[in-house]
């Protein structure tokens, strides 16, 4: 990684002099700067220019201010992400309660794995509402804010989304002149760069740069490191006027050694621990530095154009190409065979284990057109607030696996035989190794997609307003499975072709402006996974054409914008069911006779009680079930996989002086199951991430106007935890405490 090291350090000091120069014209004569500088402990503030503005979602589809939406919904501001020194999707959404990460395994790749409200919601990400098709781990430099819908929401966001769907909403160019430069320097390696320039071209038109280098080491996790970088490029014209136009650009690389974590006591055959997670140290770390790798490359091209044909009719286009790629090879510490099949032996009176591997190679192209009508009329005494659209999009996978061969290494003492051996309790990532990695047969499919969408809010009398949807989906996968070797492929033909229409219905009284209550029914359609078609869901069907799985959801709920829309409150109760979901029966035998329950109460706040005192985060608590559909039974009636009872978090600021700003977060997840399967993964043998309580630190302060300096500190306490577990094969460990110091300055 040297190359790439040098050219990040290059980025860095290249920032960090221009951001100095810059910083020292301006603080020569600040009363001609017209940028005020952020203000820390105000979430109700816009970050490069200090207007006041509504947290509301971006996505058109939202035909109602969010205090009028009757649903949860919750969005993360830029200042959240920057206050937390966010990386990562994973290291935003901490901030959101009820969303947990899944951990790759078999179909799973290593990528973005959220569930929401105990159903899995991978490919229910969106950039700026386009689906984000192809597994990658995401980035979080060009983000101006993230927003989470909570339950079914297939009306809004298609197939897929029975736990709801997370868009995120990138920086766009404005018509002011700003510039922002960070500089962060921290434990364990830690070096990150960011660039976010916007020029005014005039009275409607604006170029915006975001720019991102960054490397370091995972605390707490031997040989884990990354290095990335990454660009965001806006153009946009007519701004401002009846119609305008933007052109975006972006592009990710990104390169780290994958960790699979720690092994469960089914590698030994004893349970060491109540959870079933084996004892070992948790820094212990049983991949290869000379063999394995993560790769993820992203890149897209987006073009919108909106055109306001009456003041109260807009239409907008969007078209987007997009290509990632998804690569890796990584060590199993679970994979390779327990003790009762020559996986593992007890030699001398210590463990000695043999590596498994994982690998993919994915990459995947994605074409996407949303046309979008929105607007207002009046009719028969009511105000409508609508928005229609079609979606057209074309998805193409290509799936492979490698073949990894060991030719030397690490030699396997006996009665274990081969190379690639190393202490259960003491590996040694530094382990020599020779051999080959060798990509098989390609497995291809072609997804297209036809959605035909309708949303109408609908205000009568004084208080009341009625929010209806409908969407109609036609969603189709064609492909070949590939398998065989690539001197004798063998292309077996799979595809399907489904329909589904998918409903939303909520009513909402007014109390007040500012207040609502409201009752809410949704539902959502999953269409099976058919070969590569569906990346992120994982589990083999072969090639059955199941019917799709179906969910729904009761929810009610209230909300209040209090002290002029500068701190928002929200409640709601929700049941979910999920029914005819695809389970095995018996070996090679799936059926649609799965349904699961969650019930649950979410809580959540954010902005200012007062100017100084910034407040951001909420409770969840949910009750799940798996009312049918275990392998056997083995599992019926048991919680959800990464569906915990209990999720807490708040992130808090205060300003203790003109200058300085203290705070931090608090985050708090009960045991959390790791999977529904028989045998290994649940029933007696049941694997679970034990209780943990995370606790980060922040401070803040203004050396001038225009500077500032911030110090986190993440896991404060040194807390050993664990994210998540498979319930199969491995559970994934949190990285240790870490200090990050960020150099910000803005002009």
């Amino acid at each position: 990684m040297t190359s790439r090291a040098e050219a990040l350090r290059a980025l860095l000091f290249a920032s960090s002099a221009a951001g100095m120069l810059m910083a020292g014209s301006a603080l020569a004569d600040p009363a001609t700067d017209p940028v005020d500088p952020q203000d820390a402990t105000n979430l109700g503030t816009v970050t490069v220019n200090g207007a006041p503005t509504r947290r509301e979602p971006k996505s058109p589809e939202f035909v109602a201010p969010l205090v009028d939406t009757p649903r949860a919904v919750t969005i993360i501001p830029q200042q959240i992400i920057e206050q937390t020194a966010a990386t990562s999707l994973q290291d935003i959404l901490r901030n959101s309660p009820g969303i947990t990460f899944g951990a790759g395994e078999g179909g799973q790749p290593l990528a973005d794995r959220p569930f929401i409200r105990g159903q899995a919601s991978g490919n229910n990400v969106f950039v700026d509402g386009i689906r984000d098709s192809g597994g990658q781990q995401r980035e979080v430099f060009n983000l101006e804010q993230v927003e989470v819908v909570k339950g079914p929401d297939a009306v809004y966001s298609g197939r897929g989304s029975g736990g709801g769907s997370i868009n995120l909403g990138s920086k766009a160019p404005r018509l002011t002149d700003f510039t922002r430069f960070g500089l962060g320097v921290g434990t364990d390696g830690y070096l990150r760069g960011t660039i976010d320039k916007n020029w005014n071209l005039g009275e409607t038109a604006g170029l915006r740069l975001n720019l991102m280098g960054s490397e370091g080491d995972v605390p707490g996790r031997e040989a884990v490191d990354y290095d990335k970088w990454g660009l965001g490029l806006s153009l946009a014209a007519g701004l401002g006027t009846d119609t305008s136009a933007t052109f975006s650009l972006y592009h990710l690389t990104s390169h780290q050694m994958p960790d699979y974590g720690i092994p469960l006591f089914t590698k030994i055959g004893v349970r060491t621990t109540d959870s079933g997670i084996l004892d070992v140290p948790y820094d212990s770390f049983y991949g290869l530095t000379a063999r394995d790798y993560l790769t993820n490359e992203v890149d897209s091209l987006t073009f919108e154009i909106e055109h306001a044909v009456t003041p109260g009719l807009t239409i907008r286009n969007v078209s987007r190409w997009s290509e990632t790629l998804n690569d890796y090879v990584v060590t199993n510490p679970g994979d390779g065979g327990n003790i009762t099949n020559g996986g593992v032996a007890l030699i001398g009176g210590e463990y000695w284990m043999k590596r498994g591997t994982k690998s993919r190679w994915n990459p995947t192209t994605t074409i996407a057109n949303v046309t979008d009508l929105t607007g207002r009329f009046s009719t028969g005494g009511m105000e409508h607030s609508f928005n229609a659209g079609l979606e057209l999009a074309r998805e193409k996978n290509r799936n492979a696996s490698y073949t990894v061969v060991t030719t030397g290494g690490s030699v396997c003492p006996a009665p274990l035989t081969g190379f690639d051996c190393t202490r259960l309790y003491d590996p040694n990532p530094s382990d020599p190794w020779t051999g080959t990695i060798d990509r098989g047969v390609i497995s291809t499919s072609t997804t297209d997609t036809v959605g035909l969408y309708a949303l109408d809010s609908i205000a009568f009398g004084e208080r009341w307003i009625l929010n209806l949807g409908v969407r109609y989906d036609d969603y189709s996968v064609q492909g070949v499975n590939g398998t065989g070797t690539t001197a004798a492929p063998i292309y077996t033909p799979v595809g399907g072709d489904w329909e589904f229409v998918n409903y939303q219905v909520g009513l909402v009284f007014k109390p007040t402006a500012d207040s609502s209550v409201y009752a809410s029914w949704a539902t959502s359609a999953t269409p099976p996974t058919i070969s590569a078609g569906d990346q992120n869901t994982g589990g083999a069907v072969g090639t059955e054409l199941l019917d799709p799985e179906e969910t729904e959801s009761f929810e009610i709920g209230a909300k209040v914008n209090l002290f002029n829309d500068r701190l928002a409150l929200s409640g709601a109760a929700f049941m979910l069911k999920r029914e005819n979901a695809q389970i095995l029966v018996s070996p090679g035998v799936f059926e649609q006779a799965g349904e699961a329950e969650v019930k649950g109460i979410e809580l959540g706040v954010s902005g200012n009680i007062t100017r100084a005192w910034q407040v951001f985060g909420g409770y969840t608590w949910m009750d799940s079930e798996l009312v049918s559909g275990a392998y056997n039974n083995v599992n019926v009636g048991d919680p959800l996989a990464n569906t915990p009872e209990h999720t807490f978090s708040l992130f808090s600021t205060y300003r203790v002086t003109p200058k300085l700003s203290l705070g931090g977060g608090v985050y708090y997840v009960s045991d959390s199951f790791g999977g529904n399967q028989g045998g290994a993964g649940g029933g007696a043998n049941r694997v679970y991430a034990p209780e943990y309580t995370r606790v980060d630190l922040f401070a803040s302060y203004d050396l001038t106007e225009t500077a500032s300096l911030q110090l986190n500190v993440q896991n404060a306490g040194d807390e050993e935890y664990v994210m998540r577990t498979n319930g199969v094969h491995h559970a994934d460990v949190a990285p240790a405490r870490q200090a990050i110091l960020t150099l910000n300055l803005r002009y």
